[in-house]
This record gives C-alpha cells, sequence and structure tokens, in this order.
C-alpha cells in the first residue's frame, strides 16, 4: 500500500474515503492504542496537505497528555477547559478555528500555527483524547472536512 500525497485522487470525500480505509487496514486487528494511533498521525501527516501538526492527547487523570504526533515538540499536558484541545475535550465536541490568534486562551506550541480543528475521541461514551491539527494557514480546514476528519476519528475510535 502506498502512502504518498499522489495516493489520492478525485473530490475531497474521494480522497477522504481512500485515507479512511487505509486507516482501517492498518489498525484492524491491533490491540495497541499506541501503535493505532502513531500510524493515525503518520497517515495522516501524508495526506493532509498545508498542516504543520497533526497528533493526539490522550485524557489522563483529569487533563490531556501528549500522545503519538508528526511535527514540532509540542506541549506535554493540557488542562480541560483550556486552549483549542482542552476545550473540545471539555465540551465533548470538534472545534474548528479559523485563526488560532481570536481564540481566546490558544496555546501556541508552534509559532506558525494559524488554524487549528481539534476532534474529541470517544470509547463507550468516555472521553480518550483528542485529535489535534494545524496549518500555518488561516481557514485552512473546511466544514466538509470537518465531518471528514470525524468520520476518519469514529473509524479509530472502534480502535482504541
Amino acid at each position: 500500500m502506498m502512502f504518498t500525497v499522489e495516493s489520492y485522487q478525485g473530490t475531497l470525500k474521494d480522497k477522504y474515503n481512500l485515507v479512511t480505509k487505509q486507516l482501517q487496514s492498518l489498525i484492524e486487528g491491533e490491540p495497541n492504542r499506541i501503535a493505532n494511533l502513531s500510524n493515525a498521525a503518520a497517515l495522516l501527516n501524508v495526506f493532509l496537505e498545508d498542516i504543520n501538526w497533526v497528533g493526539f492527547y490522550l485524557y489522563e487523570e483529569g487533563m490531556l497528555v501528549l500522545g503519538p504526533f508528526q511535527g514540532l515538540p509540542a506541549c506535554i499536558r493540557i488542562p480541560m477547559g483550556k486552549g483549542v484541545c482542552g476545550t473540545a475535550a471539555l465540551e465533548r465536541k470538534t472545534i474548528r478555528v479559523d485563526d488560532v490568534h481570536q481564540f481566546p486562551g490558544h496555546i501556541a506550541c508552534d509559532a506558525a500555527s494559524q488554524s487549528e480543528i481539534v476532534i474529541p475521541l470517544m470509547k463507550d461514551g468516555n472521553l480518550v483524547g483528542v485529535l489535534d491539527i494545524d496549518s500555518p494557514l488561516k481557514n485552512r480546514f473546511s466544514k466538509e472536512e470537518e465531518a471528514l476528519l470525524e468520520a476518519f476519528a469514529e473509524v479509530l475510535q472502534i480502535h482504541l
């Protein structure tokens, strides 16, 4: 299976359908969540254009702790309700931010980040963590892409 940007052709939905199928084939039957999250982060890093960070924060002992990621070193712990990640985790809903400088309390781990999307990961009604993606471009993530990333996360959640 090839994992290059050139592998993804067609509409945005077509491309996401392919990357989601690739995720499914990578993680199906693998019980280790760190291995699955690592492959998911690597896959998204190759697939997504115009991003500078993609990874996971895992919910542990009442806060988010850095998990598998691709990009520059990141903040290790994020309190619930702080920044985009902590807010998405606390509210248990996806937050898409077109301009991170307009988000109250934004945590700047990478000064190049201009926009961000954070998707909570749930298992059996409980918060497991969040998928966090940053871009050096403002307005990088569309409403359509938000829904497609949520579908990607749903496949991942089954294997956590």
